[in-house]
């Protein structure tokens, strides 16, 4: 077997990969209780005597570097927040770690970093460590973070009856990006939602919250699929209910995409307990990066999940082989 790009793009062809490949030959995977890397969860957790250490990685390219409402030093750092954040955690640090083209303009990569700077200014983290290496012909930038919490939140809580939001409009970040490279433009200006959650998310974990995940690679369809997967139930979700925006809309059905599998950056999809769906929606509404949430759906039994279509009938929502836009994180 040669590696090849669905091997990294987020659906189930990495699912096979990381499965057959890279698990088989790690078998180092957890460090005392706490989650691994068997979990396949946002972040792996390090178990502290009075607190959980919570800990997380990730790789970003994105082509271009710069694109509408972001680049990809915020890319990588808003990333990396964001999956300490929807485990319960408070972020505290990050590490940098570049590859670097030989001939990139010292200009853009100043560009970039003061980026990541006012990113970190808004969450209250700080960089704290880093390498930089100079190989190949594009900008790859990987971001470590930790945080801590004393309430983990994993993908596998998720009971019948819980409800599901999401946090606001779907698509946006990964049409953003494709629009940008197709040349196709709108009455008004289609920009990435990339944005830190941190905050937002703080102020939601008085409710009962019992998953949560930000839709990136394979976008909600991926992630509601997974929610089905690990805590072994079904999920239906009405289309009506979703917000997704017009140009988003637009841009699918002219270049032949499925926005339910369109990568978001600024988006947190929710699962809670009912008594409490309505308390949550109110209270990420206050919030900047939460105008737009929505309740969804609703958990039930079963191991599909099922879209309740505008005509009124249902479809299974399945996960994405591979993601349908490539190299948008």
């Amino acid at each position: 077997m040669i590696i090849k790009k669905e091997h990294g793009a987020g659906g189930e062809e990495m699912d096979r990969f990381l499965h057959t490949t890279v698990l088989k030959n790690l078998l180092h995977r957890r460090c005392r209780t706490g989650l691994g890397l068997d979990e396949l969860d946002d972040s792996g957790t390090i178990p502290l005597d009075s607190t959980t250490l919570v800990f997380t990685t990730d790789a970003h390219t994105v082509d271009p570097i710069f694109f509408p409402g972001g680049d990809i030093g915020k890319l990588a750092v808003c990333g990396t927040i964001n999956d300490l954040a929807v485990m319960g955690a408070t972020p505290l640090a990050l590490s940098n770690a570049m590859v670097l083209p030989e001939g990139m303009d010292v200009s853009h990569l100043e560009e970039i970093l003061r980026s990541m700077d006012k990113v970190c200014e808004e969450a209250g983290v700080s960089i704290i460590c880093g390498d930089t290496k100079v190989a190949g012909d594009s900008v790859i930038i990987t971001t470590a973070g930790i945080g801590i919490t004393e309430n983990v939140i994993t993908d596998t809580g998720i009971t019948v009856g819980d409800r599901i939001i999401v946090s606001g409009t779907i698509g946006d970040h990964g049409i953003a990006i494709m629009s940008h490279r197709e040349g196709i433009s709108f009455e008004t200006a289609l920009q990435s939602d990339v944005a830190p959650l941190n905050t937002m998310i703080s102020e939601i974990l008085c409710y009962d919250i019992h998953a949560m995940k930000d839709p990136t690679r394979g976008g909600l369809a991926k992630t509601l699929n997974e929610f089905s997967e690990k805590s072994k139930v079904g999920i239906q979700v009405n289309e009506e209910a979703i917000p997704v925006r017009h140009e988003v809309r637009a841009a699918s059905e002219m270049l032949g995409l499925n926005y339910f599998e369109i990568a978001c950056e600024g988006k947190v999809v929710i699962a809670c307990a009912p008594e409490d769906a309505e308390g949550v929606v109110e209270t990420l509404k206050r919030h900047e990066y939460g105008r737009n949430a929505s309740l969804i759906g609703e958990v039930m039994k079963g191991d599909k999940v099922l879209l309740k279509t505008r005509v009124g009938g249902r479809r299974i929502l399945e996960k994405p082989v591979a993601d349908p836009v490539p190299r948008v994180c």
